[in-house]
């Protein structure tokens, strides 16, 4: 059975549970304001150590910075988390990010994902968010999930997330 809470600093070890391969059937890129559909067929491994070390690190300032994370733990294991930064974004700046947002390849399509997504959403409108704001990788099941969860492209790409990872899929959620 499946426990969910607020994370801490210390569970910054967890995230090595976390199987994040996958088999990729098609990714997508933004093309015009539109997004395009583009055949991918190949297996993603999971992260090495040094994406891990970067990872954790990553999880750390948001921590640190005042961001939430809430995960999923099978037992001592962690299936799931995802993190919700502090810094308030947008020209109405009425948008927080959804920074990271894993679930284990073995806990897959089980709702884990909708959980930490609305735990996300709950946390972000008590700061007093009107949006959340993703940054999606371009893979066909993370755009997917995202817009299962209420996500739609958005016109008003944050200049400094789409410097740090421009093939993503820039998103917003509605709260």
């Amino acid at each position: 059975m499946l426990n969910y809470r607020p994370m801490t600093h210390e569970d910054v070890k967890l995230i090595s549970h976390i199987d994040r391969s996958e088999y990729i059937e098609k990714i997508y890129r933004m093309e015009n304001g539109s997004v395009k559909e583009i055949p991918a067929g190949h297996e993603c491994g999971t992260w090495d150590q040094h994406y891990l070390e970067e990872l954790k690190t990553r999880y750390l300032e948001q921590l640190s910075d005042g961001g939430y994370a809430y995960g999923a733990f099978d037992g001592d294991r962690l299936a799931g988390f995802g993190v919700l930064a502090n810094k308030f974004r947008g020209k109405n700046q009425d948008q927080l990010q959804v920074d990271l947002m894993y679930v284990s390849r073995n806990y897959r399509r089980q709702g884990i994902g909708r959980t930490l997504m609305d735990e996300l959403k709950r946390e972000a409108l008590r700061r007093g968010a009107a949006y959340l704001y993703v940054s999606s990788t371009e893979t066909q099941s993370a755009v997917n999930f995202y817009t299962h969860c209420g996500s739609k492209v958005t016109q008003e790409v944050d200049p400094e997330l789409f410097e740090l990872e421009p093939e993503d899929i820039h998103m917003l959620i509605k709260l």
